[in-house]
């Protein structure tokens, strides 16, 4: 018998350009680390776990029901595949609801659910996106965002914000000069008008309404991401950005289940009917359904319950709020943060321009048992910078002295301890 000696190689494999220059995002990554004081991604620290219970055990009272008066087939299509574009009877209650939450004038029919708020992101990228293309939006900017947008080859162009979120006339701006110097007008301006992802921060209504007239007189898609738009603490609430748009031309208005219900993995969104057509042909591709079941879990807790447990929900994220930006105040070394009037985040930028967080980060953080997000991460790799002094577009310079620390999963007291030992860790490093 002959035996013949097999060698072991490495598979080469063909990958496609984009996994060569883009990496994991850098949320993903820290997710693996298991620390006590976690200020990384936004992981909802707010459940409510028994409303849910309450919902699985009418849904399954109802099913065994079903199942004993003969109705089996009924029950098993709500474990089936479904539409496309989300089931009828959920898309109903979302459109009831954003009737009233928003003023939204929509039926179920206007109504798309997708698996996550990001997969509209992607899908919605993939229709109109092709190599060159631009993207307006802001410096920092929601990695899951820009990452997609940069896969797909779009050259981004980000506008400086302050305090107040974006700044429409730099928009417009940067929409001219493009057009001058790429032949090019944008595709598309992306926002997240109510306390943003990374910096927290909220446009007021004239800054929205200007925007919309900006996207109108050029003909450019706004992306209205309105994740945390149920978690603000204010009296106050905005309008949508998608309330100017009365003829459903303009916006596509996304909004997410993980925030104000659990963390199910599914979105809803409105956006103008062309664009829907192509978005649910990709999602088709994507995923064929969002999870027959998990919609109809969703469709009571928001037919029946998200008002009564919403205003709790919401009260717990405001004393979260401020257990952080009280103890942000009293231990951190001088900087500068944002103050947030919702959603998970506060952004912080340490006032010594040679602190490096990231390195500060895996050197002294988590060794400590803290975790929070670098702020390099929410900035394009190949993006330009519009600079308003000098109307130019120049390759953007990443700050590396900020951070993105999340205050919506850690109960007050892991906050008071966690950003208090920060705090002293940062004192010791920036002198």
């Amino acid at each position: 018998m002959v035996h013949v000696k097999q060698t072991l190689r490495e598979a080469a494999y063909d990958f496609s350009t984009w996994t060569g220059f883009i990496p994991e995002s850098e949320i993903r990554r820290l997710l693996r680390y298991q620390v006590k004081y976690y200020f990384g991604g936004g992981k909802p620290g707010i459940v409510p776990v028994e409303t849910f219970a309450k919902i699985l055990k009418e849904l399954s009272e109802r099913q065994l029901k079903d199942v004993a008066q003969g109705n089996a087939l009924k029950v098993i299509n709500e474990y089936n595949y479904g539409p496309t574009q989300g089931i009828q009877s959920f898309r109903e209650v979302l459109a009831k609801r954003l009737r009233s939450v928003d003023n939204l004038d929509i039926t179920a029919d206007d109504v798309l659910i997708t698996t996550g708020s990001q997969q509209c992101l992607y899908a919605i990228l993939d229709v109109l996106i092709d190599p060159g293309d631009v993207i307006i939006t802001t410096a920092p900017v929601y990695l899951g965002f820009v990452s997609p947008a940069e896969k797909l080859g779009a050259q981004v162009i980000c506008v400086p914000t302050d305090l107040e979120g974006i700044v429409p006339e730099y928009v417009e701006e940067a929409i001219l000069k493009s057009i001058r110097d790429f032949a090019k007008k944008p595709e598309i301006i992306y926002v997240v008008p109510d306390s943003d992802n990374p910096k927290g921060t909220t446009m007021p209504y004239k800054r929205r309404e200007t925007l919309f007239e900006i996207a109108e007189e050029h003909n450019i898609l706004i992306i209205e991401d309105a994740a945390y738009r149920e978690i603000q603490f204010g009296d106050l609430k905005l309008p949508a950005i998608k309330t100017f748009d009365e003829y459903n031309t303009r916006v596509a208005y996304l909004r997410t289940t993980s925030k104000e219900a659990a963390v199910f993995r599914v979105g809803y969104s409105v956006m103008p009917r062309k664009l829907m057509e192509q978005v649910v042909k990709d999602k088709g591709f994507l995923d064929l359904c969002t999870a027959t079941i998990v919609q109809e879990i969703l469709s009571i807790y928001y037919e029946k319950y998200i008002d009564k447990v919403l205003p709790d929900i919401v009260k717990g994220y405001k004393e979260r709020r401020d257990t952080m930006v009280k103890t942000i105040d009293e231990y951190f070394p001088s900087g500068l943060r944002t103050d947030p009037t919702g959603g998970f985040f506060v952004w912080w930028e340490s006032e010594n321009d040679g602190f490096d967080s990231k390195r500060f980060l895996e050197r002294v953080a988590i060794p400590n048992d803290i975790l929070y997000v670098p702020g390099h991460a929410f900035y394009p790799l190949r993006g330009l910078l519009y600079d308003p002094s000098t109307k130019e577009f120049a390759r953007l310079t990443v700050p590396r002295n900020t951070m993105r620390i999340n205050y919506s999963f850690p109960t007050p007291q892991l906050i008071r301890e966690g950003i208090s030992r920060l705090g002293d860790l940062l004192k010791k490093e920036i002198r």
